[in-house]
């Protein structure tokens, strides 16, 4: 898992509420069972007509949202299933952060586990954060995860609430696995008494 102490890239919004795993990650690409390839269907219901022609209406098909790496969405983000695969597909379609009202904990859980910042802040701020979006060409933010700060260059700025567990994790870039590695050598010496 890569550190992330700040980090500064373009928004896109997802105006939409209640975003379930199942339309983060469909079901049928499911089957992988490495962590990688799942970028490519991220949204795929929405992204994609019927025909696999790509869909003019949904946002993230819109050029001024490529290559966004901030995620602004509705609230109830990431309900549904606890499918892990959901972080995987968000990560490698690009997004370090996401900023919504609500997170399902399941999914924020992931979320963190996998090294992607998600940020919860008050619904009006959201709003205003998702209208800048929309509104502003090539709208920016900066988030840092250290002193707990989401800014941009209009002089919007919040400050947002952190697990220091999680936090003290991704500024270290340690998942649950390189935590318990840190205790190599302990866990060696009580394996060698067996």
């Amino acid at each position: 898992m890569e550190k992330f102490i700040e980090h500064t890239g373009l928004v896109a919004p997802l105006d939409r509420v209640n975003v379930d795993t199942d339309q983060i990650i469909p079901k049928q690409f499911l089957k992988r069972i490495e962590r990688t390839g799942f970028g490519e269907f991220a949204f795929y219901d929405w992204r994609y007509l019927e025909d696999g022609v790509p869909n003019p209406d949904f946002i993230l098909n819109n050029p001024k949202f490529s290559g966004a790496s901030i995620l602004v969405a509705g609230p109830n983000f990431g309900s549904g299933s606890s499918r892990e695969h959901a972080p995987w597909a968000l990560s490698e379609y690009g997004f370090k952060v996401i900023i919504s009202s609500s997170f399902a904990d399941i999914f924020r859980n992931n979320c963190m586990q996998n090294g992607i910042v998600t940020v919860v802040l008050p619904t009006e701020e959201i709003d205003v954060i998702m209208t800048n979006a929309l509104r502003v060409p090539g709208y920016k933010m900066t988030v840092n995860l250290e002193n707990q700060i989401l800014k941009d260059k209009l002089g919007f700025s919040s400050k947002f609430d952190f697990d220091p567990f999680r936090k003290d994790s991704i500024l270290k870039g340690l998942d649950d696995i390189g935590i318990t590695l840190q205790n190599e050598e302990d866990i060696s010496i009580y394996e060698s008494k067996k």
